[in-house]
């Protein structure tokens, strides 16, 4: 199965061919919903792909924001990475434990910053550990890295984009969201947010992109699925979900089949539903 940026996704068998690669960066991306009771960094801690860093969503964010998670600074970004041992001249791959779920969103944040020679590992952590390859809880040795990324403002939509966007029609808004959440049949976790979705938006489930191994669906799926809602070529779209995650995967799906013209609303429907100045559909 060919993708028109293929070289965004690596598979499992790629990895454990790189694992000793110098230029090769290997992330650990995992997050769960507060819901799940589980703590992505935890489970790092006790198994992990060999030399994999662990990369704290929740932590590399805005710490002065309310919401959950919303993007950090370049400041805060380049300190948290380099940290983390990476610099601009590494292939960074990133995995998470379910097949594909949260990786999305940290790839994204770093072609955010400007970094393009970010990969997603499908089939994730879950695949990995089926399929028999090397696993640790050695936490590796860190020698500082001097990664350096500048954040595209291009690349990402505010709520008043969002209500500007509504009077204008310029962008077309899809959100990633459960179907019942998006219809508001079922009611949000979060404290004080409604239920419903963004007015005009349309409902494109994340899990309609992945298969049942955690792999993205075909190349042709995917321009079927996209155009099927609006989403051709020609038209601008951004992504929005909870919180910002699942959105991500949204993009990477029109990442791969070529169509770069996307962007996330980083507040998403937690910003929007517990704003009580904002209209609602349902």
């Amino acid at each position: 199965m060919s993708y028109v940026n293929d070289k965004s996704l690596v598979s499992t068998s790629w990895l454990v061919d790189h694992l000793d690669d110098p230029k090769v960066k290997i992330i650990d991306g995992s997050w769960h919903l507060p819901t799940t009771g589980r703590d992505g960094h935890k489970e790092y801690l006790n198994m992990h792909i060999p030399g994999a860093v662990y990369f704290n969503i929740d932590k590399i964010s805005d710490s002065s924001s309310t919401l959950p998670h919303m993007i950090p600074s370049p400041k805060t970004f380049n300190s948290k990475i380099s940290e983390m041992g990476i610099s601009n001249s590494h292939n960074i791959i990133i995995y998470d434990s379910e097949g594909l779920f949260s990786a999305p969103r940290v790839w994204w944040m770093f072609r955010a910053f400007g970094h393009k020679n970010v990969s997603v590992m499908t089939g994730g952590f879950k695949s990995w550990v089926n399929e028999n390859k090397p696993v640790s809880d050695n936490i590796p040795k860190i020698s500082k890295g001097d990664f350096l990324g500048n954040l595209d403002p291009n690349m990402i939509r505010s709520l008043n984009d969002i209500k500007n966007n509504i009077v204008n029609n310029t962008e077309l808004v899809i959100d990633a969201r459960a179907t019942n959440r998006f219809d508001g049949s079922e009611a949000e976790f979060r404290p004080g947010v409604r239920s419903g979705h963004i007015p005009k938006s349309f409902n494109l489930p994340y899990n309609k992109l992945i298969n049942d191994d955690g792999t993205f669906i075909s190349n042709s799926e995917l321009i079927n699925i996209f155009n099927t809602i609006g989403a051709t070529e020609e038209q601008p779209v951004i992504t929005t979900c909870g919180s910002g995650i699942t959105a991500c995967i949204l993009g990477l799906g029109l990442h791969l089949i070529g169509r770069d013209n996307w962007t996330v609303y980083d507040g998403s429907w937690t910003e929007w539903g517990s704003n009580k100045d904002v209209d609602i559909e349902v």
